[in-house]
């Protein structure tokens, strides 16, 4: 049974429990050595997971060769042909050139922490790795890093370094086979602090790693398995920041976990997640693609394809900060759990340019507990959903399906307190002056209210099913007067097409969608 079966999705993650004790526990034995070590080139040419002085060299050695824990005159005159010393400010580096009928390395145990700075692990160097060869244009690997059979490993790689580049590389297989949560957290890649015994919460700002790299990687994902569903056992998540700063994650196919493809739980601020494919998590567990609490202001969730997971596309859960999420293509989410496409909690949130379509939920939800205001939802394209393209949760509805999946329609605002109780400030949808607008002579004008000093965007509706929206193509925006009036004229309408609109004030946000409109010819 997956460690994360029970877990119960409407509370706070594994994380945010297990605190103090399971970062005690990641600690022991991770401590890194001194700063400053000697740079080397290492080839990694033994698929082995052992430590002695042999004829070829493991991935573990060369772990511990470039951190500062195994010396150069500990190995054999074999190993020692394939390390190369580089000069000062050179990095080391970690490359590849094992047999190409053995190219997994299968792990006894967890690998020591990268603890150097700079360190970079480069799949890509492996003889026989082409970039141009592509699935979902990420490139295969050739290397793969998985748990030996029947042998229990709860990470893949674990980086507790600034500026450690992990690339082309497969890791799979990493979880914990326990019944309830586990107390220290299982991944593909963890990134977190090297933490002394004695350390205790709220964690200094400057033991998070800065500026690790995650690209071009299959992450639960076997090398040459185009159905991810055939690497069993499943790992439990794919890359977890439980503490790091400017981590980027690029250009990756995340794929097949039980809970999510991207997590993140302490500090995970300034973080770019661009141009992944992330597919296929949530399995058993945790379900959405991407979940991120803790303090990530001004992490960027960018032009990724993500599709196919048991929940939301991205959820957040109580965040610090605020994100940006722009230009992805979000299909087909919520297999196993019905969920808004993008759940967002707190403030000051972008949800822009994005694509989101065959969700059995609201296209983007807002909740109103905590507090949430000033979330900004334009210029986005929706289709086939199951609730409202955007919806702003009240403190009045509090079931899990409402916290989870919208909780429909607001009425118009009709006291202050509203602001206080909904999601984005209350902020009331456009009202169109007439359901229907006439075209005279090619031209139509479109009128309406809303609240004073707000933008108003003008979508086109093109599916039946819904009074209001569904939102399937920005098509123009204006500004309402000091009165709360607007008005569009429009010459690239047809009779009969349907209209919708929502309008956006900085201070609280995007609302929901405006009851729908009908453009009609007028008959002479």
């Amino acid at each position: 049974m997956s460690l994360f079966r029970h877990h119960r999705d409407n509370r706070p993650s594994h994380f945010s429990c297990f605190g103090l004790a399971a970062t005690l526990l990641f600690a022991s034995s991770q401590t890194g050595a001194a700063s400053e070590q000697p740079a080397f080139r290492v080839i990694v040419n033994s698929p082995t997971d052992q430590v002695r002085a042999d004829g070829a060299l493991t991935l573990r050695e060369a772990i511990e060769l470039t951190n500062g824990t195994r010396r150069f005159d500990q190995l054999s005159p074999a190993e020692a042909a394939q390390v190369e010393s580089l000069a000062q400010p050179a990095s080391s580096r970690i490359e590849f050139n094992l047999p190409p009928d053995q190219t997994t390395i299968r792990l006894r145990e967890m690998l020591p922490a990268l603890t150097t700075a700079g360190l970079t692990i480069d799949g890509t160097m492996q003889p026989g790795y082409d970039a141009t060869s592509t699935a979902g244009e990420i490139p295969a690997p050739i290397v793969a890093i998985t748990p030996a059979p029947q042998i229990e490993v709860l990470r893949g790689l674990t980086i507790t370094a600034d500026r450690v580049t992990v690339r082309g590389l497969s890791l799979y297989g990493f979880t914990a086979a326990h019944d309830n949560t586990a107390s220290t957290p299982p991944a593909d890649i963890f990134i977190s602090h090297p933490l002394p015994l004695d350390r205790s919460f709220p964690l200094p700002d400057e033991i998070s790693p800065q500026n690790v790299v995650i690209e071009n990687n299959w992450i639960g994902i076997a090398p040459g398995e185009s159905e991810t569903f055939l690497v069993f056992p499943r790992s439990a998540f794919g890359v977890s920041v439980f503490n790091g700063v400017g981590t980027l994650i690029r250009r990756n196919r995340i794929a097949n976990h039980d809970g999510s493809g991207i997590i993140t739980a302490v500090r995970a601020e300034n973080s770019q997640i661009r141009e992944n494919a992330i597919e296929t998590n949530g399995i058993a567990g945790m379900p959405d693609a991407i979940r991120l609490e803790g303090r990530v202001n001004n992490t960027h969730i960018e032009s990724n394809r993500i599709f196919g997971n048991a929940g939301s596309a991205v959820f957040l859960f109580k965040p610090e900060g605020s994100v940006v999420i722009r230009d992805n293509q979000i299909t087909g989410n919520g297999r196993r759990l019905r969920r808004a496409a993008i759940y967002l909690l707190g403030n000051g949130h972008q949800v822009t340019g994005n694509s989101i379509a065959d969700q059995p939920g609201a296209g983007v939800v807002v909740g109103a507990f905590p507090r949430s205001s000033g979330n900004v939802i334009q210029n986005n394209r929706f289709a086939r959903l199951t609730g409202l393209s955007i919806d702003l949760n009240t403190q009045l509805n509090v079931a899990v399906e409402s916290f989870q999946q919208g909780d429909g329609i607001n009425p118009p605002r009709n006291s202050s307190n509203r602001r206080q109780e909904t999601g984005n400030g209350a902020i009331d949808a456009p009202q169109f002056l007439s359901p229907e607008f006439f075209m005279i002579n090619g031209t139509v004008h479109i009128d309406g209210t809303a609240d004073p000093g707000t933008q108003i965007e003008l979508y086109r509706v093109n599916e039946p099913g819904s009074q209001y929206g569904i939102l399937s193509e920005s098509i123009a925006i204006t500004e309402t007067d000091a009165e709360g009036r607007f008005s569009f004229t429009l010459d690239n309408l047809q009779p009969g097409t349907v209209v919708s609109a929502t309008a956006t004030d900085l201070r609280y946000g995007t609302s929901e969608p405006a009851l729908n409109a009908v453009i009609r010819a007028v008959s002479l």
